[in-house]
């Protein structure tokens, strides 16, 4: 992803580019730096060095002087970035918070990382170090902000890159004007409370016990939007348990650096509600701030009860239903990095399900030319491939006989990732990224099931590979996220009132407390059993209609 702030240095040295590989396993994209040895006997790919911003070995296309024709080079240039299982791998980034949760769990739980990792991780906090001041912001086009600022300082510090570092210096000065790590929001108090070097004292309450309320209620959680409810989940564990890393000489030091009076001198409890106002997107209502303050005193009775002890164990079964439904990969990086934390704290690093978290970080880490960065999502796979698919095919130039293998292997591609296995309310859907993940979205099932019948109907040379039976399960389950509105939201159905968003706690996001229609979801949906009725004209048609 390209953007603004790019600011390349030659201080760090990066690792050598040419050892990086891509590999690919049913839908699985990860990156791996090689031995000179293993680097020598398997060379690099188109893929590889065009994410990797190497030359490439293509050959020079003839001018165009058609849009047809700027359209096939355009194809016979991607075909090039088609994978042997059939889709695009490719990057997913842009948010500037996912690497500090990923860096401080593996500080804490002293894990080391895998080769190559921390020096590219650095390279790209480098690069992306916002080239007025050399702070960071919420995402990469964004303006320095405490969030941005604080974390992915602390991230260059556990990695090892010393504090009067010219990097380190420039974003320390510019954290100190915009007020110190105290006006941080929310999501970053918690990651500098976990690593100790800030007060729990100091963020509001995120009590378990909501875990324990009755479903029928409006403000369970589980009414909440699944991003939100799947991230305030372990959130509410860890904070549950005040789990802190213990102090040592790098942290006592942090907390030295990045604070703008001593330490021991800041009055924590004031702090719950001190939000940088270039961090600050979506104030505190008044009923949040009067709820945090009944929180704040329920705290000191909860907190050391038997109550506390239930919630706890409600909050880590969620954690668990979570990470085994997804293989580990949950439904984004925020929460993967949680839950892992949460899972060193309740079941040790030798559990089986810490390894298996540990194991499967690599899938959303993505090597560029710019560094390392962290994807928003294990990746984009079917998103990417389903939406190329019906921009080939309505242009016609899936007919060409040069293109044919490739729609084999997008027709296998979505074959192989339609999810074949419950949990409920999964099977026969397609995610955003694999079926390992499993977490369907509305327009993710359209998508794939237009692209499906694109394949399968409108090309001759293609094999049935998805039958009617499973399209029809497909059809199904986009009919069932059908709202009382008739719209259509991203991964569920709406659950909660709109009034939930009065308690919205995040301070840098909006309308996030529920879900909501879209009219590109509702769209996709549309169109997909549009194309559905067309071909199969039978199947549940009067509510398709």
């Amino acid at each position: 992803m390209t953007g603004t702030t790019i600011n390349q240095t030659e201080v760090h040295t990066p690792t050598d580019r040419t050892r990086w590989r891509l590999r690919v396993d049913e839908g699985r994209q990860t990156w791996h730096y090689l031995s000179e040895e293993e680097h020598k006997a398997n060379p690099q790919t188109d893929i590889e060095k065009y994410w990797l911003g190497l030359k490439l070995d293509a050959p020079e296309l003839a001018k165009p002087k058609t849009a047809q024709e700027a359209a096939r080079n355009g194809y016979e240039f991607f075909k090039r970035l088609q994978n042997e299982e059939g889709f695009w791998s490719g990057e997913y980034g842009g948010p500037m918070f996912l690497l500090p949760g990923l860096v401080i769990t593996y500080y804490i739980t002293g894990e080391k990382m895998p080769n190559g990792w921390a020096q590219e991780i650095i390279q790209y906090l480098f690069n992306r170090a916002h080239k007025d001041d050399g702070g960071w912001g919420l995402h990469i086009e964004g303006h320095s902000t405490v969030f941005g600022t604080a974390l992915n300082y602390i991230t260059l510090r556990l990695l090892g890159v010393d504090a009067e570092h010219p990097v380190c210096v420039r974003a320390r000065g510019t954290l100190h004007k915009l007020g110190g790590a105290t006006g941080s929001p929310s999501w970053g108090k918690f990651w500098m409370a976990a690593l100790g070097v800030y007060d729990w004292e100091g963020m509001n309450p995120v009590p378990p016990e909501l875990w324990l309320l009755p479903h029928i209620l409006p403000i369970h959680p589980g009414r909440y939007w699944c991003h939100t409810r799947n991230v305030y989940i372990p959130m509410s564990y860890l904070y549950g348990r005040r789990a802190t890393f213990p102090l040592n000489d790098l942290t006592r030091k942090l907390r030295e650096e990045i604070y703008t009076q001593p330490y021991g001198s800041i009055a924590w409890y004031q702090q719950r509600n001190n939000i940088c106002k270039a961090d600050e997107y979506y104030p505190h209502t008044r009923l949040l701030n009067f709820l945090n303050g009944g929180l704040v005193i329920a705290e000191k009775v909860t907190s050391r009860s038997m109550i506390r002890k239930a919630a706890l164990r409600a909050a880590y079964a969620q954690v668990k239903y979570e990470d085994e439904n997804t293989h580990y990969l949950d439904i984004g990086p925020v929460n993967k990095t949680m839950n892992m934390l949460s899972t060193y704290y309740e079941e040790g690093k030798e559990s089986e399900a810490f390894k298996k978290h540990l194991k499967n970080n690599i899938d959303f880490m993505w090597m560029s030319s710019e560094g390392m960065m962290m994807n928003g999502t294990n990746g984009s796979q079917l998103w990417d491939t389903a939406l190329l698919t019906q921009g080939v095919v309505e242009s016609g130039l899936a007919h060409e006989k040069q293109n044919h293998e490739s729609m084999k292997r997008i027709l296998t591609f979505l074959d192989v990732q339609q999810i074949r296995k419950n949990p409920p309310f999964m099977k026969e859907a397609w995610a955003f990224s694999n079926k390992h993940q499993g977490y369907t979205v509305s327009d993710c099932t359209s998508e794939g099931l237009k692209a499906v019948l694109l394949l399968q109907g409108k090309l001759s040379y293609t094999e049935d590979l998805i039958s009617v039976k499973r399209m029809e399960e497909a059809v199904d389950i986009v009919l069932a996220m059908q709202n009382s509105n008739g719209g259509f939201a991203s991964y569920e159905s709406v659950r909660g009132p709109a009034w939930l968003e009065y308690i919205n706690p995040a301070e840098v996001f909006g309308n996030i407390m529920i879900e909501y229609c879209y009219p590109e979801c509702s769209t996709a949906c549309v169109l997909g059993l549009s194309y559905f009725r067309d071909q199969r004209p039978n199947y549940r048609r009067d509510e398709i209609e």
